[in-house]
């Protein structure tokens, strides 16, 4: 009979177990070259890899090596270099190793009472960024799983503040609550919106792609005490623009209505000097989120959600049941209690260690590098006859068109640079429009690589 703790004790059998995960964790996290690599049919993979999970078990270092050689050449590596598409992620060595003590540490990290060591180190980083947003003392949240759940969890809180404010005035709720955003929000938004059985109204933006207060405000005068929240965009996943944040701020703070910022690519932006001017206003808003899986060097799956006033979203969120009692009914806030999450781990953590290692001065160093190669390559596009850019990147996106090419001629190219192991670029679109984009997040990116990738469309 099979010992019941055969996984769990300490034993050669589970020392070898470590050593060969660890050593082969060891090894991806220094790889000098990382492989692009690129998916597999079902099929291919259900012929290379064939029942893997069995009564018995195939050992680890089967399982290893099956993992290795087969299963993660089957995934595209997001923090590769030449990773172009949608927003790639580009972890610090110090967070990617962190994140096997994390995992190694079996830490929970939803309440304060479990977790205290862990929360109080992520609230640190959480601080951090609120001061960097502007936002007052006192500001603070918690890191979900990512923007999605930020979102959802911020305008959670935002309907639930409104609800009580109505309530307080002695006001009727609305048929069908609504939440105003920019034509080019994320498509998130629209989820959170499904998921929380609300309508979501697009307002238009202007040539440049920017929303504005003026165009909020004919929204917010036309449906009243509808509107729970406004989100504002700080860097739009298709083209890194930022909305003019200011102007929305302005509006919704004179009307009472929540201002929530959807920062989750690009209010890291805000690091960097430089780039700050393009965020005015996001010291006034009521949340916001940003998503260190993306410019902020963490591995996955992270997003910052940030409150003004936390006590909002405590009310919100915190749910009661007898066997929470011991947790809820105490000074100390619980992560858990400040979004659409009860379990979690301590995601947070891998940022902490990598920002404890190396200093903030690093971080902001390897944020500009991406704004500024952005600029540079776009300064190549323009010098080139047979592309164009769509516009002008405002952050480290930059969308540009080959001329003459259909959709069809854009995936071809695609699919042969990844079969080089080139780079990673897919198509998108903008106005019905197929267009190229390149999304510059990695420091390890360089000029020379992107115009590599541009010469291929000669």
């Amino acid at each position: 009979m099979t010992p019941p703790d055969r996984m769990h004790a300490i034993s050669p059998e589970t020392r070898a177990v470590v050593d060969d995960v660890l050593e082969y964790a060891r090894r991806r996290a220094l790889y000098e070259d990382i492989p692009l690599d690129k998916p597999l049919r079902p099929s291919d993979l259900a012929r290379l890899a064939p029942r893997t999970v069995t009564p018995e078990g195939i050992g680890a270092r089967r399982a290893i090596a099956l993992f290795e050689n087969v299963l993660a050449p089957a995934c595209t590596s997001t923090d590769h270099p030449g990773y172009l598409s949608f927003i790639p992620s580009a972890p610090s060595k110090a967070a990617l190793a962190f994140d096997v003590v994390v995992s190694a540490s079996a830490v929970y990290a939803g309440s304060w009472m479990e977790g205290a060591g862990a929360v109080f180190a992520e609230n640190e980083v959480l601080h951090w960024l609120a001061r960097e947003f502007g936002l007052p003392e006192g500001a603070g949240g918690v890191f979900v799983q990512g923007g999605t759940i930020g979102n959802l969890s911020a305008l959670v809180t935002a309907r639930d503040a409104a609800r009580r404010r109505l309530r307080a005035a002695d006001r009727p709720m609305p048929a069908r609550w609504l939440v105003v955003c920019s034509a080019e929000a994320h498509s998130s938004i629209a989820s959170a919106a499904a998921v929380m059985d609300v309508d979501v109204l697009p307002v238009p933006v202007d040539d440049a792609g920017r929303l504005h207060g003026d165009a909020v405000a004919r929204a917010l005068d036309e449906h009243g005490d509808a509107v729970f929240a406004v989100v504002a965009t700080g860097g739009t996943t298709n083209f890194g623009i930022v909305d003019d944040i200011a102007s929305i701020a302005d509006v919704t703070a004179a009307r009472g209505v929540w201002l929530h910022v959807d920062g989750a690519y690009g209010l890291a932006a805000m690091l960097v000097p430089e780039a700050r001017g393009a965020f005015a206003g996001v010291e006034h808003a009521d949340s916001v989120i940003v998503d260190p899986h993306k410019w902020l060097f963490a591995p996955f799956d992270a997003c910052a959600l940030i409150y003004r006033d936390p006590s909002l979203a405590l009310a919100a969120h915190t749910q009661k049941a007898e066997y929470l009692d011991t947790l809820t009914d105490t000074p100390d806030w619980n992560p858990s209690d400040l979004g659409i999450q009860l379990t979690r781990r301590a995601r947070g953590l891998p940022l902490w260690f990598s920002l404890a290692t190396h200093g903030t001065e690093h971080y902001r160093a390897a944020i500009a590098y991406g704004i500024d190669l952005a600029a540079r390559i776009a300064d190549d596009i323009r010098a080139r006859d047979e592309v164009s850019l769509v516009r002008d990147p405002q952050l480290s996106v930059v969308v540009f068109r080959r001329h003459g090419w259909t959709m069809a001629d854009y995936k071809a190219w695609s699919d042969r640079l990844l079969d080089d192991q080139r780079a990673f670029v897919v198509p998108s679109s903008h106005a019905g429009e197929p267009v190229l984009r390149f999304a510059i997040i990695s420091p390890l990116t360089t000029y020379e690589l992107l115009v590599d990738v541009l010469d291929s469309l000669r």
